[in-house]
C-alpha cells in the first residue's frame, strides 16, 4: 500500500540531521535523476537573479531561494516534518507516535520536484523548486515522468494518489484496478457534490493522518472504503480510476 502526497511550497527551516545523502533516500532507482536535478539547481543558484526568474520567485521570497545554495551541506529533517502548509498542518506529523512514524515511513511517499518520490522518513534539506520551475538544461517532466511512472508500476498493492494533477502528470500512477487518483469533494444537504480547491488539502491531511493512526494495510479498495466510512472519511467511486473523498460541506464554508 502506498499513499502519494504532493509537496508544499513552504518548508520548515533548519534541521537536526546530517547533510543530504542521495544514496539513503527511498526509491534508490531514482538516484541518477536526483543527482542530475540537484547539480543543475546548484549551478543555477550561483546567480540569484537568474534563479529567482527560473523559479518564478519574487523579492519577498529571496531568503527561500538562497537555501538552494546550501543543498548539499545544510541540515536535514524527515520529509514529513520538512513540508508545512495546510495539508501537512492537518496531518500534524509532530504529534505522531514512534510506531505511527514507522508506518508512515513504509507507506507514505511525497513527490518532490527536486528529489522525485521520497519516503516520509527520508532526510532532506529545505529547498525551493516547483513542478513548473524552469532550470536551464533540465526538463523536470522529461526527467521525472517516465522514471517515476516505472517506479510506481513496480509497486505492489493499492496506490492512492493524493497529489495535485500537476504533480501527477510529473510521474503518473499506474492505470490498474488497485490504483486510484483521489479527489476531495464536499456534499451539501441535498446530496450535491462539488470539488474543493484550497480546502481539499485539509481533507487530505486529516485523511492521511487517520490512515497512519489506523496502522492498517488495506488489501483492496473495498477494504479501504469499509474502513474509511467507519473512520468518518467516506470514499466513493468517482470517474474511472478515481475515488472521491467526501468531506463535510462546512469545511468549505
Amino acid at each position: 500500500m502506498l499513499l502519494i502526497l504532493p509537496p508544499s511550497e513552504s518548508k520548515r527551516a533548519g534541521g537536526e540531521g546530517a547533510a543530504i545523502d542521495l544514496g539513503r533516500l527511498s526509491f534508490p532507482e531514482l538516484t541518477p535523476q536526483r543527482a542530475s536535478v540537484l547539480a543543475a539547481l546548484e549551478e543555477l543558484a550561483v546567480d540569484l537573479d537568474a534563479m529567482a526568474a527560473a523559479l518564478k520567485v519574487g523579492e519577498g521570497l529571496r531568503q527561500e531561494i538562497e537555501r538552494n545554495r546550501e543543498l548539499v551541506t545544510s541540515a536535514t529533517l524527515p520529509a514529513l516534518e520538512r513540508f508545512t502548509g495546510v495539508l501537512y498542518d492537518a496531518l500534524d506529523a509532530a504529534t505522531l507516535g514512534e510506531g505511527e512514524r514507522a508506518f508512515a515511513g513504509r507507506h507514505i511517499a511525497i513527490h518532490s520536484a527536486l528529489f522525485g518520490l521520497i519516503g516520509a522518513s527520508d532526510a532532506i534539506p529545505a529547498y525551493r523548486l516547483s513542478h513548473d520551475s524552469r532550470i536551464p538544461g533540465v526538463s523536470l517532466k522529461r526527467t521525472w515522468a517516465r522514471a517515476i511512472a516505472d517506479t510506481l508500476e513496480r509497486r505492489e498493492g493499492i496506490i492512492l494518489d493524493l497529489r495535485s494533477e500537476a504533480y501527477a502528470a510529473l510521474g503518473p500512477a499506474p492505470r490498474r484496478p488497485d490504483s486510484f487518483f483521489v479527489r476531495v469533494v464536499a456534499e451539501d444537504g441535498g446530496g450535491r457534490r462539488r470539488a474543493l480547491n484550497h480546502f481539499n488539502k485539509k481533507g487530505k491531511g486529516e485523511f492521511v493522518r487517520a490512515v497512519i493512526q489506523s496502522g492498517q494495510v488495506f488489501a483492496d479498495a473495498d477494504a479501504l472504503m469499509r474502513w474509511s466510512a467507519s473512520a468518518g472519511f467516506p470514499l466513493d467511486h468517482g470517474r474511472e480510476g478515481e475515488l472521491e473523498l467526501v468531506v463535510a460541506n462546512s469545511l468549505a464554508a
